[in-house]
C-alpha cells in the first residue's frame, strides 16, 4: 500500500490514480491565459473542479513555462495566500502550493494547504524541506 499523507489528508495511491487540479493565479499561464487572477474567479473555478472530481487542487503564482520571468517573493505570496485562504473554507479537499520558494509554501500551509508541489523536488531552498516537515504537509 502506498499513502500519501497530507496533515488531515491520507490517500491511498494503491486504490486509484488521483486528480490534481490546476489553477493558476497568473496572469502569463499558459494553460489559461491569466482567466483565474482574481480570488472570486479562482475559488469559482476551484469549486467547480472539486465538483467534477478533483481529488487535490493546486494553486501556482509562478508560471514555470519555458521563458516565463521569476516572480518576486512579496507578489507571489500577494497572489496565491488569498486564494489558499478563500479556498480552504469552501472545499473539503486538501489544497496544494506550487512553489519551490519556502517562505510561500510556509504561508500557504498556515492559510490551509496540505500539500507541497515543488517542481525542484525541495532542492532550490534549503528551509523548503524543514517547512514540510514542520508542517506535516505531504510533498509532490
Amino acid at each position: 500500500m502506498a499513502l500519501l499523507k497530507a496533515r488531515d489528508y491520507t490517500f491511498d495511491l494503491s486504490l486509484r490514480p488521483l486528480v490534481m487540479g490546476i489553477l493558476n493565479v497568473t496572469p502569463d499561464s499558459f494553460s489559461d491565459g491569466g482567466l483565474y487572477v482574481e480570488v472570486d474567479a479562482a475559488v469559482e473555478r476551484a469549486i467547480q473542479m472539486v465538483a467534477e472530481g478533483a481529488d487535490i487542487i493546486d494553486i501556482g503564482g509562478e508560471s514555470t513555462r519555458p521563458g516565463s520571468d521569476p516572480v518576486p517573493l512579496e507578489e507571489e505570496l500577494r497572489r496565491v495566500i488569498p486564494v489558499v485562504e478563500a479556498l480552504s473554507k469552501k472545499i473539503d479537499v486538501p489544497i496544494s502550493i506550487d512553489t519551490y520558494k519556502a517562505e510561500v509554501a510556509k504561508q500557504a500551509l498556515k492559510a490551509g494547504a496540505s500539500i507541497v508541489n515543488d517542481i525542484s523536488g525541495l532542492r532550490f531552498d534549503p528551509e523548503m524541506a524543514s517547512v514540510v516537515a514542520e508542517a506535516s504537509a505531504g510533498v509532490v
